[in-house]
């Protein structure tokens, strides 16, 4: 087969060829010019990155007929040999399929000869971790003390599976996934001398669909670029044949999740279901785009932790800059949460309808403290106006009637109508003494002032059930809160409070009011208020009874009641 795939015909021969891994290349380059080379070397990280491309370097570098040298020359017979693969002292084995115990002895006796040709026998073992237990004990002395002219080098995708003692042994590097900026440069380089055209959207599209695997967007772009035989690559059919969604509908979802649009999220799902994509996939990318919005609020969108282009970063930028963190926090736990009913729902596509749909519901207002400041307003307002009502009550039972202008009495006739009923005044006229108009006028006033003068106000005593009416004009919340605790008032110069069952809200609530609260306890019980948060387990101790007549005293309570009624909700927990 003439044919070379992408993956082989482009493998970097020197150091400088790699991409995305300088802190490796640049480490070992500096390592063999100090003739500092480990005797063992591990090289850990995801699939695709670069592990035995590096080592195979390494081996041409340390057995190079002008070496050992950072730059291997890849024309003498030694680099042409580890090249094509049939180099008698460089070794390939395939941890997976020689990992007995009687392999690895015979590893150990082969080591004790000399090179045949170059000047170092080096052994590389790719997927070390896959080794047993026995095999890597039989290694752990070889591997400690080899002759002077053997190096192992090993390299593993699952570095947690490798025993501790042999880790010691090593030199480790650990490579990371590629950018998604380098692989699609990388590839953009590639097309070129491949001839073909290519656009820039296209070639992001495949670096993101990799996941940082240098060897799996090159597996990629070469289906590609067979589906496409006159060297044009157009975008939609690297869509079509990657089986891969546009991102540019990631961006159509969270923008409908954000407009409250319920009939483009329908379409947009029944578009995507029509195209053959798998659904499952596509929820998990929606998952991905909600998680990419969370961190470029949070964190800015330089932030390295997310692996998109920098134009879509910006767009993403632009998409949250008036919503609130907390908002799109709860959208992504919607979708966290309700991932395990798309992924073993038998209706798929109804169950991504349904949790798109739910993300619609939440308000980007409908945050925690703002609905308890509106509670808190709205209890201040009621105690206003019923404050207010009492006040005008008051002053109209207060008010005395002047005398000049008292009702007459029903059953005194006027004089007019006593003269038509043929009665004669005298009869009319009052049967108390006469005395002086000024004298009367005194009199009466006295009396007024007599009847209707206010009782004197008694001093409120000063108990803690005093104490929580006092607060609970100013603070409702944390009347509610302290009226759920247990009090003990016989300190003479404190008052104990504990808390049992608080919420990490209630605890922040309860830390920003401590101070006032302390202060309106000190002004009128004369004590200093000390509140004690109980933790859970302290907590058990409670009696039942107690317990539950608490969470029916929190469930009458009128804000909680008021609430109830105001946002036609019901209490589900308590």
């Amino acid at each position: 087969m003439s044919y070379q795939v992408l993956a082989l015909k482009y493998r970097p021969q020197t150091f400088d060829e790699v991409v995305g891994q300088s802190h490796v290349t640049r480490t070992l380059k500096n390592a063999i010019t100090a003739d500092r080379v480990a005797h063992a070397i591990l090289f850990t990280g995801p699939r695709g990155t670069g592990k035995t491309t590096i080592a195979r370097i390494l081996a041409k570098a340390m057995n190079c007929s002008t070496g050992p040298t950072p730059t291997p020359c890849n024309t003498c017979k030694i680099c042409r040999d580890i090249v094509e693969g049939h180099c008698s002292d460089v070794f390939e084995i395939d941890g997976a399929s020689n990992n007995s115990v009687d392999q690895i002895r015979d590893l150990r006796e082969n080591v004790t000869y000399m090179p045949a040709t170059a000047s170092y026998k080096i052994y590389i073992i790719d997927e070390v971790h896959m080794l047993s237990t026995a095999a890597f004990n039989a290694l752990l002395k070889t591997l400690e003390e080899p002759p002077d002219h053997v190096m192992f080098i090993f390299a593993t995708t699952e570095v947690h599976k490798i025993p501790a003692t042999i880790l010691s042994r090593c030199q480790r590097h650990d490579l990371g996934r590629i950018l998604l900026e380098e692989i699609s440069d990388h590839l953009k380089i590639l097309c070129e001398k491949e001839g073909f055209a290519i656009e820039k959207e296209s070639l992001d599209l495949i670096s993101l669909e990799a996941d940082g695997s240098i060897r799996d967007s090159l597996s990629l772009l070469d289906r590609i670029m067979s589906a496409c035989p006159d060297k044009m690559i157009d975008h939609q059919k690297v869509v079509d044949n990657l089986g891969v969604m546009d991102r540019r509908v990631m961006h159509d979802i969270s923008s409908a999740v954000f407009l409250k649009d319920g009939a483009k999220l329908i379409h947009i799902v029944d578009m995507v279901n029509d195209s053959g994509l798998d659904l499952k996939k596509f929820f998990s990318d929606i998952i991905l785009h909600f998680r990419n919005l969370n961190v470029i609020k949070l964190c800015g969108q330089d932030n390295s932790a997310i692996n998109i282009t920098d134009l879509e970063k910006k767009t993403l930028a632009q998409a949250v800059t008036q919503l609130h963190p907390d908002y799109l926090g709860m959208l992504l736990q919607l979708l966290l949460n309700e991932e395990s009913l798309v992924k073993f729902s038998s209706h798929t596509k109804t169950a991504v309808e349904m949790v798109l749909l739910k993300l619609i519901q939440i308000s980007p207002g409908a945050q925690l403290d703002q609905i308890i400041g509106k509670l808190d307003l709205l209890a201040k307002q009621i105690e206003s106006k019923l404050a207010k009502q009492l006040t005008n009550s008051a002053g109209y039972t207060q008010s005395a009637t002047p005398p000049d202008t008292a009702p007459m009495s029903l059953e005194q006739p006027s004089r007019k109508e006593a003269s038509l009923r043929g009665i004669a005044p005298e009869e009319i006229a009052p049967k108390t003494p006469s005395m002086p108009m000024a004298a009367t006028t005194a009199l009466q006033t006295e009396e007024s002032q007599a009847t209707y003068a206010p009782p004197p106000m008694e001093p409120i005593p000063k108990t803690w059930p005093n104490f929580l009416k006092k607060i609970e004009q100013k603070f409702p919340f944390m009347f509610a809160l302290l009226s759920k605790a247990l009090v003990d008032e016989s300190s003479p110069g404190s008052v104990q409070v504990k808390l049992y069952n608080c919420s990490a809200f209630d605890t922040t609530r309860l830390k920003t009011k401590k101070g006032e609260l302390q202060t309106l306890c000190k002004n009128f019980l004369g004590k200093d208020l000390d509140i004690a948060i109980m933790s859970e387990t302290q907590s058990i101790a409670k009696p039942d009874k107690q317990k539950a007549n608490m969470k029916v005293a929190a469930r009458n309570h009128p804000l909680v009641l008021d609430a109830q009624r105001i946002f036609d909700g019901e209490i589900i927990n308590y």
